[in-house]
């Protein structure tokens, strides 16, 4: 029996040509889930519902209303919700002194605000108390909500944060059937990265932090995924660091990484 047989899923944060939340809705509708893909892009999201079956349902994380409208188009159109996952960022590299107010607002709504709706949407379909069946939150953190990583600060403050925020679901909505936990990456092979990944000498700085001796892909994440979305999880309220082992050592200081790039330039 495939380990989603019969689940049905929501995967916000797909609505990117072959992201990390795409790579996760293949994985899950190969191991027999009902998936809807979500997110800003309906153009997107279409081709991909097209091509793989899925559902799709455009959603602005960042507005309450659309959130709660995503979950009443799972519970119309899948009859419920069992797995929901929240694999939405901004990636954004920008000295501490540089970063304005505003900046901070538009990465709080993407990445507190924003999930902590997307979780209360999600939790009145799955909680027990409200008619579910119970179910799997899973929550796309960061090993730079543990680790440092220079320039970086906005973003790992607000998934730090919200790693916190799924300890508390976990807590408060065990009893109501949901486990909630975070996956976290460390550099990951993905779209959202390519670019940083023509650099020369840029992601090779990174090697050394990484016991394991590679960065990750998008099919480790969506292998984590697929075991966190299983029943065979027994687990809850916890951060699964899926980074080859990138927490017991360390990210590269912006000096080692110029000095990587010239290096690689001058070979």
């Amino acid at each position: 029996m495939k380990r989603l047989e019969g689940k049905r899923a929501i995967i916000l944060g797909a609505s990117s040509t072959d992201n990390m939340g795409q790579v996760m809705a293949r994985r899950f509708i190969a191991e027999g889930a009902q998936v809807m893909v979500s997110g800003r892009k309906a153009d997107v999201l279409e081709d991909f519902a097209k091509e793989t079956g899925a559902a799709w349902q455009a959603c602005d994380i960042t507005q309450e209303s659309s959130l709660a409208e995503l979950a009443d188009a799972a519970a119309e159109r899948m009859g419920g919700v069992d797995i929901a996952v929240n694999a939405t960022g901004w990636g954004l590299l920008e000295p501490f002194l540089d970063t304005t107010r505003q900046t901070l607002e538009e990465m709080t709504a993407l990445q507190f605000i924003g999930p902590y709706q997307f979780f209360q949407a999600m939790l009145r379909k799955m909680a027990h108390s409200h008619g579910g069946e119970g179910g799997s939150i899973i929550q796309m953190s960061s090993a730079t909500a543990v680790i440092m990583l220079e320039n970086h600060a906005a973003y790992m403050g607000t998934k730090a944060g919200i790693d916190h925020v799924v300890r508390c679901v976990a807590n408060e909505f065990g009893t109501e059937g949901v486990r909630a936990n975070s996956i976290s990456p460390g550099l990951t092979d993905t779209p959202m990265n390519a670019e940083a990944a023509k650099v020369p000498g840029l992601f090779e700085s990174f090697r050394k932090g990484y016991p394991l001796g590679r960065w990750g892909t998008s099919e480790d994440i969506a292998e984590a995924a697929v075991f966190l979305a299983s029943d065979a999880c027994f687990m809850t309220g916890e951060n699964l660091q899926v980074n080859g082992g990138l927490c017991l050592r360390r990210n590269p200081t912006q000096e080692e990484m110029q000095a990587s790039i010239e290096a690689a330039s001058a070979g």
